[in-house]
């Protein structure tokens, strides 16, 4: 009896095949087709439970944010006049030479390229300069 189990067991196992395991990623950030990577950003998304806090901006409401909007503005004109009487004090840019106001000395000239204007803070060494194309 345990001859012909043994002789059928032999039998049996000489219809099995093997094959090799390969392995390949998904992610394409370790080897696997990119093509996987908006199928992967949406699975996680999907998958994701925390929520971003809300801006601090979307938390106010319409009066509140029209209130900023007008002091906004407000400034805004505050400063473009503030900015024009200085530029008035400062003198014609039309004019080269070299303007002194407050701790800015302004200097302005005609070169190859167009009108250069340099501006140089006395009180911490910083330079701009500004050069206004020829037409």
């Amino acid at each position: 009896m345990k001859n012909i189990l043994f002789i059928m067991l032999l039998i049996s196992s000489l219809n099995v095949c093997a094959q090799q395991f390969a392995y390949k990623p998904l992610n394409p950030a370790f080897g696997g087709d990119t093509f996987n990577y908006n199928w992967l950003l949406s699975s996680a998304s999907a998958q994701d439970k925390l929520t971003a806090p809300r801006s601090e901006a979307d938390q106010r409401s319409e009066l509140e944010q029209f209130g900023d909007n007008l002091n906004r503005q407000v400034l805004s004109q505050i400063s473009r006049t503030l900015l024009q009487q200085q530029i008035e004090g400062i003198g014609n840019f039309d004019q080269e030479g070299t303007f002194t106001y407050g701790t800015l000395a302004v200097e302005v000239f005609e070169s190859e390229e167009g009108l250069v204007i340099n501006i140089l803070d006395t009180s911490t060494g910083e330079q701009t300069q500004v050069v206004v194309p020829n037409q």
